[in-house]
């Protein structure tokens, strides 16, 4: 039986892939891809096989029980399997659930971590997801909840926080996630950016509030993937991408 690794590709960018992910990607008999990958996928040698298993909010190539049964699968025919996941394979990536079924079914496995989109995609943007006398915490949810799972974010412990909140996944269920944290109590005037196809040739970066974001997003069409960022710290990007003054 062969082992599976859970590898991290990061935000997309290929030179922000770990060298252990490099190498791995190298060496494997096979290879998983999700749809988050982006231009890692320039890095996977031609004939390698590779398995497409990307899912989106609407569309699933393969659901996640057979995704997990596949890695079960493989791991008894190949002697190195990567699943490749978009940021880092513990930050809902699934990752968790798969090493779990691993484990249960006696697969060798390991994790390599990854840059989470959360962290890389606002530095992208010269936005910083904590700064001296701004912020000291930051706290990342998912906007998209099962349908048929029972509501597991406490709202009001979140709208409440004091720190920078980023939401990945948000776009399809914004205006809940807004209506949600301006009825628990955060100010209408809090600062949001949402930052649309992060590390691609498409970025682009919407700034507003949390009183405004949601009519924002509506008039540019923003779709998914986007991260957003809610919090004080969307201001200091202003301060970082001003021009010098020429004297």
């Amino acid at each position: 039986m062969g082992k599976v690794y859970l590898v991290g590709a990061g935000p997309g960018d290929p030179e922000l892939l770990s060298l252990k992910a490099y190498r791995l990607i190298k060496e494997a008999d096979v290879i998983l891809i999700d749809n988050l990958v982006l231009g890692v996928k320039e890095l996977i040698p031609e004939g390698k096989e590779v398995i497409d298993t990307g899912k989106t909010a609407k569309k699933h190539k393969y659901s996640q029980a057979a995704i997990n049964a596949l890695l079960v699968d493989l791991s008894e025919k190949y002697d190195k399997v990567v699943r490749l996941k978009g940021g880092d394979p513990y930050i809902f990536g699934r990752g968790g659930e798969e090493a779990a079924v691993l484990k249960a079914s006696g697969v060798d496995f390991e994790v390599v971590p990854g840059i989470t989109s959360a962290v890389a995609v606002p530095a992208s943007f010269s936005i910083p997801l904590t700064f001296r006398g701004i912020s000291s915490s930051v706290t990342i949810i998912t906007g998209h909840e099962m349908d048929e799972k029972e509501e597991s974010i406490n709202w009001e412990a979140i709208a409440n926080l004091k720190g920078t909140l980023v939401i990945l996944m948000g776009v399809g269920n914004l205006v809940a996630n807004v209506d949600a944290l301006l009825e628990h109590g955060m100010r209408a005037e809090t600062p949001v950016a949402m930052i649309e196809n992060g590390f691609t040739a498409d970025a682009r970066l919407i700034i507003g509030t949390l009183g405004t974001i949601v009519a924002a997003a509506a008039k540019e069409k923003v779709t998914p993937p986007a991260v957003i960022v809610i919090g004080d710290v969307v201001n200091v990007r202003e301060k970082l991408t001003e021009q010098n003054e020429i004297k």
